[in-house]
């Protein structure tokens, strides 16, 4: 068992997010002994651009954008053009991969076990879809996941939509798949027991953690970030 620190970082703004992402792994790629770091956050409204593209899947012109309030940032992950929002669990391990003795197709395998499980425990049974990385209920998105390696440490992680306002994704095509349909966990539930129901975003955390932990086999310690 390795030791995982996991830090809840609340609602926090995705560039910070993303600093804290950096600055653990080029701790880590110094002192390769320091333990791994998983963090659980959710971010304000933004879209994010990876290695495989961006820009030209905004269906919106970058000026509506900034009149709705939405930032927009380049990442160095895999994959294309997401959106982030309140409501949306996102999961970040920094984790030394060699020292695990986890390979990448398998790290991404097991994020995306992380949200089939989890999605389970609410009572969505959603799936992979093999031309397409992440997580679909039928033909509707509903998880992402992202890395950047280097040195064998990842950064950036995995998306799983719960209860967030799903309209910016009809401003994008969500990973540069054209008229790509969205949903989540409330959604679905709302659509398979014909009532309004909510989902605790503190269940789907405490669930992401101990899905991250059984599948990876790590030990959770907790701390308090101030960011």
């Amino acid at each position: 068992m390795r030791t995982c620190v996991f830090q809840d970082l609340q609602v926090l703004e995705y560039r910070r997010a993303l600093d804290l992402q950096v600055e653990a792994r080029n701790a880590k790629i110094q002192d390769r002994s320091l333990p791994d770091q998983l963090f659980f956050v959710q971010h304000p409204p933004v879209f994010t651009f990876g290695k495989r593209g961006g820009k030209e899947n905004l269906v919106k012109s970058e000026f509506f954008l900034e009149q709705q309030g939405i930032d927009m940032v380049q990442t160095d992950r895999g994959g294309n053009i997401t959106y982030h929002g309140p409501g949306q669990a996102v999961l970040y391990p920094v984790v030394d991969l060699e020292r695990a003795c986890i390979g990448v197709a398998d790290f991404v395998y097991g994020l995306e076990e992380i949200m089939g499980r989890t999605a389970e425990d609410f009572g969505v049974a959603i799936n992979r879809d093999p031309r397409n990385r992440g997580m679909w209920k039928g033909s509707r998105k509903i998880g992402s996941v992202g890395l950047s390696i280097k040195r064998r440490i990842s950064i950036h992680g995995l998306a799983l939509n719960v209860s967030l306002d799903l309209t910016p994704f009809s401003w994008i095509n969500p990973c540069g798949l054209s008229r790509a349909a969205m949903t989540s966990l409330q959604q679905e539930l709302q659509i398979s027991q014909k009532r309004d129901l909510s989902v605790s975003m503190d269940a789907v955390k405490e669930k992401f953690v101990t899905y991250f932990c059984r599948l990876f086999h790590f030990q959770l310690t907790r701390e308090t970030i101030h960011a």
